[in-house]
């Protein structure tokens, strides 16, 4: 009994495997730990795009302009910024990116992040005195990694589930595509629209020319912060913040500033009347994003004598306070992902966002048309043959190979969307041509007297079917690997996936159920 089954399991391996993977692919589908398992009301943990879910897609360049071929005389990428931004009136230091000169080389490019003409930065790198080649619109493709890098990191950081963010070539030049799922316009435009260049300074007052004005001293930058807290409100009173912990690398010189610019020296806590009059206030500190003073406070008379006394340096922990919650979470994305090298411009691109509604129905239209598919092709398979035994194999075969895609978008986290579901229907349709394809080189020439002339007419017929299949993948692999062509790469690589697993697993099943159903010897 034993030898029996064992050589039932030896002349049925490939159908094994496949059952194997079926498996797997219902766990990757439906097991809680698996996929997207953070979406409760779903039943399983397949990820949609925004064609069905809902949502919205930006397709933008960056701002920005660059100089090739820059030739930097020995300075490094600190006094090349320097000496570049001081040629800019309205240009900050974090405004200029240089690439190449802190690597040792003796040429490279440096950027300038505004929305500027190119002559503006050409006219500051003459005045300067850096030679260069030539000046373009646009960013280095460095930039543009760095960009999409943070604003996956936004996006994560937010908590929008299914957002993706990669760089795309077109032939118009370098892009940025975003797209997140289920989110309205405005909201993903408020996340990633500006740069998030958060910085704390120091407001104090200087004697200039015998007489008091106030100046600015930054004190913190996104990069001194060691860690950041979730955003919060403190219960007595009712004021929004984030909780931030500062490098010890940079604590000493912070506890430093901000004693000798008066915003912790003294006794008592320091009164900050910035926003009502700037010109008349005691030392205040000032959390600015993007240039912008989103929030002025004092300083508290206990964190201020621990600056004093040298301690606070050993445990730098205190409070970004802001003037709402929402400001607050803002702040602490920002702070976590960091600043964007460059920021998009989203007038200069494309902005398409599908309701949740309209995606809803995108989903069941899918649904509809894979299910008409399904049956056009089970109706037709069985009229071609009249034989069940052949017939019903071959359909839940081609299905199969629908189910394991599925398992491995599951597994994967990919989102399905439209151009996928399109891959599905043409795995469904090459794969019910492949099957037919062996039923008919099997049973074309009479009935089948032993297995070994059936594995004889199997091999013609799968040859045909593996050259097939090679032509098909060179066919699809430049639209799934060119990054310019968007909606057609899911197509493609489905359709590739499918057609692969047909040749190894779905193709060779199906001949060995075909084989046992035909042969009795």
């Amino acid at each position: 009994m034993s030898d029996s089954l064992l050589g039932r399991a030896r002349d049925n391996w490939r159908v094994i495997i496949l059952v194997v993977v079926l498996l797997a692919s219902a766990f990757s589908l439906f097991s809680p730990t698996v996929g997207n398992v953070d979406v409760a009301d779903q039943p399983t943990n397949l990820r949609y795009g925004i064609d069905l879910n809902g949502g919205t897609r930006i397709l933008a360049p960056l701002v920005g302009v660059t100089a090739e071929d820059v030739e930097f005389e020995g300075d490094d990428d600190a006094a090349v910024r320097q000496a570049v931004a001081g040629e800019l009136p309205d240009a900050d230091v974090t405004d200029i990116l240089v690439r190449g000169a802190d690597e040792g080389n003796a040429t490279g490019a440096v950027e300038l992040t505004t929305d500027a003409p190119p002559d503006r930065l050409a006219n500051a790198l003459d005045t300067a005195g850096y030679e260069y080649g030539t000046v373009r619109s646009g960013v280095t493709q460095q930039t543009r990694s760095a960009t999409v890098s943070v604003l996956q990191s936004k996006i994560n950081e937010a908590g929008l589930s299914g957002g993706t963010v990669r760089p795309v070539q077109t032939s118009q030049g370098g892009f940025v595509l975003v797209e997140v799922p289920g989110e309205e316009r405005g909201d993903v435009l408020e996340l990633i629209r500006d740069r998030g260049q958060v910085t704390v300074e120091s407001y104090h007052p200087v004697e200039r020319d015998g007489s008091r004005a106030y100046t600015n001293t930054t004190v913190l930058t996104s990069e001194n912060f060691q860690s950041v807290g979730a955003a919060a409100t403190d219960q007595r009173t009712s004021q929004p913040y984030v909780p931030v912990t500062v490098r010890e690398s940079a604590a000493s010189d912070v506890q430093r500033t901000l004693v000798e610019t008066g915003v912790a020296s003294g006794a008592g806590s320091t009164r900050c009347t910035y926003q009502v009059d700037p010109q008349n206030t005691e030392p205040c500190l000032l959390l600015v994003v993007d240039g912008e003073v989103v929030n002025s406070f004092g300083m508290d008379a206990n964190l201020k004598r621990s600056m004093q006394s040298g301690q606070w340096a050993t445990d730098p922990a205190f409070r970004l306070t802001t003037t709402d919650i929402t400001e607050s979470q803002q702040v602490a994305v920002d702070l976590r992902a960091g600043a964007l090298p460059a920021s998009l411009d989203v007038e200069a691109g494309t902005v398409e966002s599908v309701s949740p509604s309209a995606g809803a129905q995108f989903k069941f239209d899918s649904l509809v048309a894979g299910i008409i598919a399904v049956f056009a092709v089970a109706f037709v398979v069985f009229l071609r043959y009249g034989e069940p035994k052949v017939a019903a194999p071959m359909v839940v075969t081609a299905l199969s190979e629908v189910f394991v895609l599925l398992g491995f978008a599951a597994a994967i986290g990919y989102p399905l969307d439209l151009s996928v579901i399109a891959g599905f229907i043409a795995v469904i349709g090459t794969g019910v041509d492949d099957l037919i394809i062996i039923a008919d080189e099997v049973m074309a020439q009479g009935d089948v007297s032993s297995r070994r002339v059936f594995q004889s007419r199997f091999r013609k017929a799968f040859w045909v079917i593996g050259v097939a299949a090679g032509t098909t993948i060179i066919a699809m692999a430049p639209l799934a690997v060119l990054p310019s062509l968007g909606d057609l790469k899911g197509f493609a690589i489905f359709t590739v996936l499918g057609v692969i697993i047909g040749v190894l697993l779905t193709r060779p099943a199906y001949g060995d159920i075909l084989r046992a159903l035909l042969t009795r010897r």
